[in-house]
């Protein structure tokens, strides 16, 4: 396969995966965060909103040497359950959740605390389940929360360089995503495929944010 489109496979596929992921991770965690409020809730909404201070190859060096063999949880996860972050397409899966997090989790736990208290409590004395309101009564009414929640999250995905160098390195075909292609091909002199790379995102995230955009806008009038 040409190595232009099986990077740019390679790069989708992992914007997708991790945005279905985080998805199913921020419809609870969001619910919990804008409903529920204990001595837990500001260590988990600053460990969600950390990815958006701390510099990528920070994230990145931690994951290394928190998943390397050489050191106990790397070495455990390869013999116990012969799973390997470090230099894996896994790895890069798992920088990506969660270097990506507060894009996925901070709009939806926004919608879910903009909605009011009397539609769910409407909802409750109408005899509907816990889970029924949830998925029948509070996630409809936070659909463009999601929705920015979803795009957001794919296009910052396509464009992660730092935590995915870090962990994942530059394996074509296994961890060589496009904004790495990008910085090697400038490296290697070769500014026409950098510019091939670089332009494809653009336009990719453009058009996304673009029918985004044109959707909100549409439900509004």
């Amino acid at each position: 396969m040409e190595s232009f489109l099986q990077t740019m496979l390679l790069t989708f596929k992992v914007s997708i995966i991790t945005t279905a992921i985080l998805l199913c991770i921020a419809l609870p965690l969001g619910y919990f965060l804008a409903f529920y409020k204990s001595k837990i809730t500001p260590i988990l909404e600053t460990i969600v909103s950390m990815p958006l201070v701390l510099p990528p190859s920070v994230l990145g060096f931690y994951l290394l040497i928190a998943f390397s063999p050489q050191n106990f949880l790397g070495a455990f996860l390869l013999e116990y359950f012969d799973i390997k972050f470090v230099f894996s397409f896994e790895g890069v899966i798992l920088a990506s959740i969660i270097f990506s997090m507060p894009f996925m989790i901070n709009p939806i736990q926004a919608g879910f605390a903009s909605l009011p208290k009397s539609l769910y409590e409407a909802a409750l004395t109408l005899g509907k389940s816990r889970i029924e309101i949830f998925f029948k009564v509070l996630i409809p009414n936070i659909k463009n929360s999601i929705i920015v929640g979803i795009v957001v999250t794919f296009a910052h995905t396509i464009g992660e360089f730092g935590v995915i160098m870090m962990i994942g390195g530059n394996i074509e075909g296994v961890t060589r995503v496009a904004s790495i292609a990008i910085y090697d091909e400038v490296e290697s002199l070769n500014y026409a495929l950098a510019h091939k790379y670089a332009l494809t995102l653009f336009l990719v995230t453009f058009s996304i944010l673009l029918l985004t955009f044109y959707l909100n806008k549409k439900d509004k009038l």
